[in-house]
């Protein structure tokens, strides 16, 4: 599958909130029915004018999206049909090109996420007790080592 990086424009915020619903709902088991429509409800006024890099196919149909704050990656989330086909590891690949000291976080609920952020190169640098709400969500705090280095970078 070909994959092409784009920023999103105010047209692709629909899809990306859609995106964002499909992979919550195919990954995030672990969030209560409460806190997963107060954070809907929150994304819906941010995320449609947020600068966002689209993975998008070559007829232009997103397939997922990630978020960068200077060296952080705030958000990677890929469509559920998109699944296992090389989106999320292009994201992150992308990402790294920008800046290759990258950090993020993930939830430690998310094994699987946790597991892919790991065989990217991403180390364990932290732990919260909950996310950036104060939700009892913990994250794990990510930095990418690049392999070069290894455990001496």
């Amino acid at each position: 599958m070909a994959i092409k990086f784009r920023r999103s424009t105010a047209a692709d915020g629909q899809c990306a909130m859609r995106i964002w619903k499909r992979a919550v709902d195919a990954t995030h088991d672990f969030l209560s029915e409460q806190d997963r429509h107060d954070i809907e409800q929150e994304l819906e006024g941010f995320l449609p004018n947020a600068p966002l890099w689209l993975a998008v196919d070559c007829q232009d149909r997103a397939l997922g999206f990630m978020l960068l704050t200077g060296s952080h990656m705030d958000a990677l989330f890929v469509d559920p049909d998109c699944r296992s086909t090389g989106v999320g590891r292009a994201l992150v690949e992308h990402g790294l090109s920008l800046c290759p000291a990258l950090t993020t976080d993930v939830n430690e609920q998310n094994a699987q996420a946790v597991g892919f952020y790991e065989r990217m190169g991403f180390q364990r640098a932290g732990r919260s007790p909950t996310d950036d709400q104060g939700r009892p969500y913990p994250l794990i705090h990510l930095r990418y080592v690049s392999r070069e280095c290894g455990s001496n970078g």
